[in-house]
């Protein structure tokens, strides 16, 4: 079976996590978790980082430093991963689920500004003004945007909207290490931003996460919440509701293995990308994921559309070729299902009735790139 995404161990990994074992420090505490802190937060151009257990880990912890509460809304996508919506949860707000856009999978910014203008009015309080829904009256305090598979929209516009409309933006960039937009990093437009290394990510630890952001105060406080909100090193004195959220050593040697690789792996995940573009063109109704002009994807899981995905899927798994369905949308889950949904058309539901995601491992070979095409297109010759 030529695997979905799996990691690519061919640095240090060895010798860094051996390292850790060596001296005992295996825990939250030691000097990989600092020095793959660094790493995260200077290759995204921002000026701190603080690692955390997982991606969602640290999307609750952005909305927390925010100061999301129960009485809050937070803008989301209808399409992406259910963390998203999860850690938006944890805070007690409501999530506000915006359409995609048909071409690029991403926040469709027609329907968000369309949103704010007509079902949100302009508040001032103790000198802040701010934007609430007119029907829940709750605010509308932040948007997530998330780089759906490692892609990414319009940011600059994304950007002005939310400084029009008072909005904190917290990028859910979990997918989108080594993607840009207009040169700038995925992670870097927003307040914060946060990346995940789980075990199918581009770069992995087996779990982990960092949130980036150029603010020290927020950073500061990054780091105090996940670690239990401890005041003092010596004694066991707690000045707030903190969270176990800290990322440990031996995952963060992982991490910074991986990232002394980064740049290998990114140039695999491109070429990977630019493949399958060239070698499944005009193959059956197959339609790609659009990429803005000024954007540079990362090319982490490659998925495409067609109108026979499920006959597709189970083809291609029956012979060796490890494929998935894409997320379904957040509305169609039962959690979700009374959130206020911005559509026209419903483009969520299309997308994920046609979406298929096929091997993008980083390492994956020639042979097994070849093996995957000649697959998709034996089952278009099929009658």
């Amino acid at each position: 079976m030529i695997p979905l995404s799996i990691p690519k161990l061919e640095g240090n990994e060895w010798q860094y996590v051996q390292d850790c074992l060596n001296t005992g420090w295996i825990s939250s505490a030691g000097s990989y978790v600092t020095q793959f802190e660094d790493q995260v937060a200077a290759y995204a151009g921002a000026k701190y980082g603080v690692a955390c257990m997982n991606g969602t880990a640290g999307l609750h912890i952005a909305q927390l430093l925010l100061g999301v509460t129960k009485n809050d809304h937070v803008i989301a996508p209808n399409i992406t991963f259910i963390a998203t919506l999860n850690a938006i949860k944890y805070t007690g707000a409501a999530p506000i689920l915006i359409d995609v856009d048909a071409d690029n999978w991403q926040m469709d910014l027609e329907l968000l500004e369309s949103y704010l203008k007509e079902h949100t009015i302009e508040k001032t309080e103790n000198n802040e003004t701010f934007r609430v829904d007119t029907t829940t009256q709750k605010r509308v305090r932040a948007i997530m945007p998330v780089h759906v598979l490692g892609n990414i929209g319009d940011m600059d516009r994304l950007v002005a909207i939310a400084k029009t409309y008072h909005l904190a933006i917290i990028e859910d960039s979990t997918e989108a290490l080594g993607t840009t937009f207009n040169t700038k990093h995925a992670g870097s437009f927003g307040k914060i931003g946060v990346f995940s290394f789980n075990g199918n990510k581009i770069i992995s630890t087996g779990g982990g996460g960092v949130l980036v952001t150029n603010d020290a105060a927020l950073a500061k406080q990054a780091k105090h919440l996940t670690t239990q909100a401890k005041v003092s090193a010596m004694d066991y004195i707690h000045d707030a509701i903190g969270y176990n959220y800290r990322l440990v050593n031996v995952l963060a040697a992982i991490g910074v293995a991986q990232m002394e690789q980064f740049p290998g792996i990114l140039n695999d995940k491109r070429t990977l990308d630019a493949y399958y573009r060239k070698h499944l063109q005009g193959v059956g109704d197959i339609t790609f994921q659009a990429v803005l002009d000024g954007a540079h994807p990362n090319g982490w899981l490659f998925t495409f559309s067609t109108s026979r995905m499920r006959d597709l899927l189970a083809y291609l798994n029956a012979n060796g070729v490890q494929s998935r369905p894409f997320w379904m949308p957040m509305n169609q889950l039962e959690m979700f299902t009374d959130a206020i949904y911005v559509t026209r058309h419903d483009v969520s539901a299309a997308v994920y009735e046609r979406s298929i995601s096929i091997p993008s491992s980083a390492g994956i070979t020639e042979e097994q790139l070849e093996t995957v095409v000649r697959t998709i297109k034996d089952f278009y010759n099929k009658k």
